[in-house]
């Protein structure tokens, strides 16, 4: 169980699982350990550090009578999975997933420098880390999967891992593969780029077409992440799905061109969902796609690239019309899909917000759920990029409160 408390609780024996704010404002190596030493109690003490995370399934929980709480107002804690109670609001559900997105990437940050630095994966907190992105996608997975796809190009990599791994969780949940090869796809979606720490940033970066030169640059990465986690990571089928994700199935990928007979089912599932989080993000050189849009791209990469009948359960796990999609209504309106209706693929829950016909804002926006709503219905997907809009992210994130107040604040 995670607990979020004062540097003043901190006592010894405690297990440290997350320091707030960045390691160079508080000069620690690693966020997650064993506090042993006294010398690193004072030192963390007197770091200006106000608050931290500690898991006290690991350690020593906080005394009884606790100091008083600081002045600031801190983020809520995250409770473990056992204590999360069955109902809970889809407000509830989505604040969660964003405390428990926030945790992972500053972990996954921590790995990267710790790779970058010439250290060796720690496979015990890879694999905790692992195992709480698998908890909190299988508690609300639209939930934890609509907050990961929102990233900044700054955090890219690092959540890009973080969502990858809670894709790989729903996809081999909906293959219904046994409980520890869903462990095994969330601990390979997060590893599957460590080797980028190795890449040159400002090729990784770059805003515009790879050189030749460049590209062959990239290509190590697989080889890179495969050789680093090697040190410490003994599972054969991660190291391989991490060694393997750039592999197409007509034998034209990197970096062995394996074609399909000898790329395994855990290579082939990272493959999606790895190709997937890259297209809907943005980057760089590019915007990302709207979901819907690159669900029906990467329909005609299977066969040549992507397997059709992973990619197909893959579908299932995001539904038709997924979380962030921009919609066609039968009425003209333009909706974007903000969460999706229970065992129901093709009518999600939308916010209308744009009127074609009177080409302007419908003020305030309007939630349906087309799941019940009988006179409304989808008429096509829209690709974003041919109407620039540019604040599809702050609408979805206004609309998953069902906040009116926070919907009206919304502007062209």
């Amino acid at each position: 169980m995670l607990k979020h408390i004062t540097c003043s609780q901190l006592r010894l024996g405690m297990y440290v699982h997350a320091l707030d704010g960045s390691w160079l404002n508080h000069g620690f190596w690693k966020n997650s350990f064993l506090l042993k030493s006294s010398a690193d109690l004072q030192r963390l003490q007197s770091s200006g550090i106000t608050s931290l995370w500690i898991d006290v399934a690991r350690g020593l929980d906080v005394l009884d009578v606790a100091p008083s709480a600081p002045e600031h107002t801190p983020p809520a804690p995250v409770a473990s999975i056992d204590e999360i109670p069955s109902e809970q609001t889809w407000h509830q559900d989505i604040e969660h997933a964003r405390q428990q997105c926030k945790l992972a990437q500053a972990a996954v940050t921590q790995m990267f420098h710790e790779a970058r630095m010439g250290r060796a994966i720690q496979p015990e907190q890879a694999e905790l880390l692992a195992e709480q992105i698998q908890q909190s996608v299988e508690r609300h997975p639209a939930a934890f999967l609509s907050v990961a796809r929102l990233k900044s190009a700054d955090t890219y990599t690092y959540m890009h891992s973080v969502a990858v791994s809670a894709l790989m969780v729903a996809l081999a949940n909906q293959l219904g593969l046994p409980s520890q090869q869903v462990k095994r796809a969330a601990l390979a979606g997060l590893l599957h780029d460590m080797g980028k720490a190795f890449t040159n940033p400002d090729i990784l970066n770059k805003p515009g077409a790879l050189t030749d030169e460049e590209f062959a640059h990239m290509k190590q990465h697989p080889q890179q992440g495969y050789e680093l986690l090697l040190e410490s990571i003994n599972d054969i089928e991660v190291l391989d799905a991490c060694l393997h994700h750039h592999e197409r199935l007509d034998g034209k990928g990197y970096p062995h061109g394996l074609n399909a007979p000898h790329l395994h089912l855990m290579a082939r599932m990272t493959a999606i969902c790895d190709v997937y989080d890259a297209i809907t993000s943005n980057r760089p050189y590019k915007s990302g796609w709207s979901p819907a849009i690159a669900l029906q791209r990467m329909a005609q990469w299977c066969g040549p690239h992507l397997d059709g009948r992973l990619f197909s359960a893959f579908v299932k796990t995001l539904g038709v019309y997924p979380v962030g999609s921009l919609l066609r209504l039968h009425s003209g309106r333009l909706a974007l899909v903000f969460a999706l209706s229970e065992n129901k693929l093709l009518t999600p829950q939308v916010v209308c917000f744009y009127d074609t016909q009177r080409q302007q804002r419908i003020d305030p926006p309007l939630l349906l759920d087309l799941s019940t709503d009988a006179q409304e219905q989808i008429v096509a997907r829209e690709d974003p990029d041919n109407w620039h809009f540019s604040d599809l992210d702050d609408l979805w994130q206004a609309a998953i409160t069902a906040n009116q107040p926070a919907l009206d604040t919304l502007t062209a």
